[in-house]
């Protein structure tokens, strides 16, 4: 905390807002040393009182210098040099002068410093949404196309037809990526919500989201396939395969969601759908399946559940 006031009265202010004592030294007190002396002496300085405009320049050029990003926050014109250097200037809009506000990045037009936390979150949100969607969306594919591939290497031709593999897509990849995108973040998932953004959120951890879910889809839709291959024929092991790669899709999709409505409702619905395809005389045929009795949906359940299940154990194994 930079400001002009008496130290005692910046020290009763930062331990009311922190809670715990705060080390407070005086702007007269830094201008004694060099700017390496400086940006030594911040790594253990909470509040800074009697500090001039200078000040505060100097003290954001020393945290510059050891490679920190600086926010500033004021609403003075005394503050508006600082608020113009820092990496992110932020000024309060309603009590603001017109230099600081002019100088800012960023105007917070209520004067509440708990909107800018409330903003960052909104956005380190949606970095991670971003990242989520995209998984759902490449991963699955990657999947249908390593099973699909897989299978061929097998049998000589791909378990599903062209039909069938739009369906996957329609059922997988349009409500459910579009829910996520959508969802709220948690409040419980604040501490991980700042680790993220457009670096970390698509970067190393999305190709290991991507690779996981590749993974999972082809290891639940191989099960049901295979299984389904040795209690019933072609078309049946087929639907069966089409069934368990829709689940493991959208069981992914669950454990990622958790219990965020729009996820719900989504993957709920597409599960039904996919039911009413496969069940449904005529339409089934449309697509290339035929009706599954108790024991073709039990293997399919099953073959996406432990895929699920597995994928939930990796992502907490893997190095994030």
């Amino acid at each position: 905390m930079l400001t002009g006031d008496h130290p005692a009265t910046a020290d009763a202010i930062a331990t009311t807002v922190n809670g715990d004592s705060a080390h407070v030294v005086t702007g007269p007190e830094l201008a004694e040393l060099d700017d390496e002396q400086l940006a030594d002496r911040l790594r253990d300085v909470d509040v800074i009182a009697r500090c001039s405009p200078n000040d505060k320049v100097r003290i954001i050029r020393a945290l510059q210098g050891r490679g920190r990003t600086v926010a500033m926050t004021g609403d003075g014109a005394n503050d508006a040099p600082a608020i113009r250097l820092a990496d992110v200037g932020v000024a309060l809009g309603r009590r603001g002068t017109p230099a600081a506000r002019t100088a800012a990045d960023v105007v917070v037009t209520d004067d509440q410093l708990a909107t800018i936390t409330a903003a960052l979150l909104e956005g380190r949100a949606l970095w991670a949404s971003v990242r989520d969607a995209l998984a759902i969306l490449l991963g699955g594919n990657l999947g249908e196309v390593s099973f699909s591939v897989l299978a061929a290497l097998v049998t000589g031709r791909s378990p599903l037809t062209a039909r069938q593999i739009l369906l996957v897509n329609l059922l997988t990849d349009l409500a459910p990526a579009v829910a996520i995108a959508l969802r709220e973040p948690k409040r419980a998932d604040v501490a991980s919500l700042l680790d993220d953004g457009p670096t970390s959120s698509l970067g190393g951890q999305l190709n290991r989201e991507l690779f996981l879910r590749a993974v999972v889809t082809t290891l639940g839709a191989s099960a049901g396939w295979g299984l389904a291959r040795l209690t019933g024929r072609r078309q049946r092991a087929a639907t069966v395969a089409l069934a368990a790669l829709v689940g493991t899709q959208l069981g992914q999709t669950l454990a990622v969601g958790g219990l965020d409505r729009r996820v719900l409702l989504a993957s709920i619905g597409s599960a039904i759908a996919l039911g009413g395809v496969i069940q449904t005389p005529g339409v089934s045929q449309f697509f290339g399946c035929t009706p599954l009795g108790p024991v073709g949906w039990a293997i399919a359940f099953g073959a996406s559940t432990s895929a699920t299940v597995l994928g939930a154990v990796g992502s907490r194994l893997l190095p994030g």
